[in-house]
């Protein structure tokens, strides 16, 4: 009996041994990945939702992060693997606009395309349209008749920042003549209610928010701004890359199928549904589903806009997602176009250093997915001169203020 007993314990310590090997061995690599609460951290939460991470052989975290400045100084101390994060932003801080000068956050893919917006407050309901750009410049001087006009962008030199920066150029609006301050997206509406900032630039559900609870209006997307431009990237730590390429690999493979799978109209329902839980967006459903699927009420009685192939793309047949060195180079351009530089920076190698264009086209071969050529040739947005990444200095030149 006592023999019995002796060799019933062994054989269950022999079992749990065994099983937690077996666990031990099956464990996968973990990565951790940042997101900001906006709708286009969709492909980040929909591989986590969908199981293509674990598919592909990566435990990923997802963390959600209250800043742009959160993500950057987390990237680059290594307390993120990555992030989901504006493509503009490891420009902006390698150059010194937005970070410490020589900071190197790297670009893997682009995660999406379009789907940002400037809304102005109701001070500005019934004197400037949808898309009326002429109109931006006299109405912002009225507004300024009776009080200081503000905007808010997420991040000096990141995107929302440039749209804006864009936009105003567009307008005739003197950019020293109003405040430009810097708020996070989540907290955007917020400060809109409270009457801090006229108007701001951000991404969805931020715009269709302040829409729908009546505080302001949708002026202008910003794919009016420069369709099917590069918006959120996969950035990711400098050591990460060099050290982990096959785990980042296999996430990008992840990324890349539940971006394929975002742009099928039929699913964007059941992303929203994610989207809006507390613990990624937290914003109404119906407010992130209309605008993933096209449909922008405006507010201030402006109607519905319907964007039809250019509304907020995640894969575009492969468009969205090969990372170019010719828009990051625009983007430096701007920075000194907007007195953000005092000088020129070196774009080309710049771009180079902190594009990891050969990882994403390795990815992509071995996904089946296209690679698109980075051709460098000129390239127009809607309200600005073309530009020429072999010639920067002309464009420059010829650009507004």
């Amino acid at each position: 009996m006592k023999l019995s007993y002796k060799f019933l314990l062994a054989a269950c310590a022999a079992v749990v041994l065994l099983a937690g090997m077996s666990m031990r061995k099956a464990a996968l690599p973990q990565v951790k990945l940042g997101f900001i609460p906006l709708t286009d951290c969709a492909p980040l939460v929909a591989a986590k939702e969908l199981g293509l991470f674990q598919k592909y052989g990566v435990d990923v975290v997802l963390t959600k992060e209250a800043s742009w400045a959160n993500i950057r100084d987390k990237v680059l101390n290594g307390e993120l693997d990555g992030a989901h994060c504006l493509f503009g932003m490891p420009f902006s801080v390698y150059t010194g606009v937005g970070g410490k000068a020589g900071s190197e956050m790297q670009i893997a893919m682009v995660l999406s395309s379009n789907g940002q917006a400037i809304t102005l407050s109701k001070d500005f309901c019934g004197l400037v349209g949808y898309k009326e750009v002429g109109k931006v410049n006299a109405a912002v001087k009225q507004v300024q008749g009776r009080k200081e006009v503000t905007f808010a962008m997420t991040f000096p030199g990141g995107t929302h920042d440039i749209w804006l920066r864009n936009w105003m150029a567009a307008a005739g609006i003197n950019q020293k003549s109003v405040g430009i301050i810097t708020i996070p997206p989540p907290q955007m509406v917020a400060n809109m209610r409270v009457d801090n900032m006229e108007g701001y630039c951000v991404g969805e559900p931020w715009n269709g928010v302040a829409a729908s609870q009546n505080i302001g209006f949708t002026q202008i997307a910003s794919q009016d701004i420069w369709k099917h431009h590069p918006e959120k990237a996969l950035v990711v730590n400098k050591a990460f890359a060099a050290k982990e390429r096959e785990n980042l690999k296999n996430v990008m493979k992840a990324i890349l199928e539940a971006c394929q799978w975002l742009d099928n109209m039929g699913n964007r329902k059941k992303a929203a549904g994610w989207l809006s839980k507390p613990f990624y967006v937290n914003a109404a459903l119906p407010v992130i589903e209309a605008r993933l699927l096209g449909s922008s009420d405006l507010g201030c009685d402006l109607g519905v806009a319907k964007y039809k192939e250019d509304y907020m793309t995640f894969y575009n047949k492969g468009y969205v997602n090969t990372p170019r060195k010719s828009h990051g180079m625009w983007f430096m351009a701007q920075y000194v176009r907007f007195g953000y530089l005092k000088s020129n920076p070196d774009f080309k190698g710049i771009a180079e250093k902190l594009i990891l264009d050969d990882l994403f086209a390795e990815v992509a071969r071995e996904a089946k997915v296209p690679v698109m050529t980075d051709d460098m040739k000129p390239f127009k947005t809607t309200y600005d001169v073309s530009f020429d990444p072999s010639n920067v200095g002309a464009y420059l030149a010829s650009t507004k203020k």
